[in-house]
């Protein structure tokens, strides 16, 4: 699931205001991903915790967003210079809530398997739960999975998504990481699977590379994943810790 990570990053900063929160209030130049891996350490707490440690953690991610505020300096697409921004805004927190959502949604029918009508719509009741708990209120939250469908493209579709020179400058810290040489070939292969996770008009505005021969390599490769490695691969490889752990936990 961890393979859209990289999508996800790259849609929620796609916002101009996710974009300037994230150049102005993290260290993201330093440890690009560590956000996400925030993000998915809390989600793991909610999903497979306790109660208890399930409110510790989002009240972690509440009081971090408590401290992201600002005003842009210059204009970022739609927004003018001047517009403020806050990690507490309800759209922005649905609109970075929406993109795990989504990319999670889209991994597991690409790399994984398609999941029936009923598993897509209890895991998005369930992912409602999550966006409740770190501070998005439930009256912005498109109520049915249809709705939520309906939101992605419509937002996809508006000027609002917007790449922007921040977010191309985020981006390239996102997909070139700073890692020893031997790793790099692993990060060009998780970048050529972002790229082909992006919607098509977004992925030419970051400048992702992509073509035909990229797309049969895309393709053989989900066809790889699906019929031989998820299959052989040990449940500890398969499962964060949480998971492996649930039954105790709960």
């Amino acid at each position: 699931m961890l393979l859209g990570g990289g999508r996800a990053l790259l849609l929620q900063v796609a916002h101009p205001l996710v974009a300037a929160g994230v150049a102005e209030h993290s260290g993201y130049r330093d440890d690009p991903w560590k956000r996400l891996a925030g993000t998915m350490n809390a989600v793991w707490a909610v999903v497979f915790g306790t109660r208890a440690q399930a409110d510790r953690a989002a009240a972690r991610v509440r009081a971090m967003h408590r401290k992201v505020s600002g005003t842009l300096a210059v204009p970022m697409g739609p927004f003018p210079a001047g517009t403020q921004y806050s990690a507490l805004d309800p759209e922005l927190l649905l609109w970075v809530h929406a993109t795990l959502v989504d990319s999670a949604l889209l991994v597991h029918s690409r790399w994984i398997g398609k999941l029936g009508r009923a598993e897509e719509q209890a895991y998005y009741e369930d992912a409602k739960t999550l966006a409740r708990l770190f501070g998005t209120p439930p009256e912005v939250i498109p109520p049915a999975l249809d709705d939520f469908r309906d939101y992605m493209e419509a937002m996809l579709e508006s000027d609002e998504i917007c790449v922007t020179d921040t977010a191309r400058q985020i981006a390239q810290t996102v997909l070139h990481p700073p890692l020893p040489v031997p790793l790099r070939p692993a990060v060009e292969g998780v970048n050529l699977v972002t790229a082909s996770l992006m919607p098509p008009r977004l992925r030419r505005e970051y400048g992702l590379s992509w073509n035909p021969a990229r797309a049969v390599v895309t393709a053989g490769s989900r066809q790889w994943v699906k019929r031989l490695a998820m299959p052989l691969l040990p449940d500890r490889l398969r499962r964060v810790p949480d998971a492996r752990g649930y039954p105790a936990a709960r």
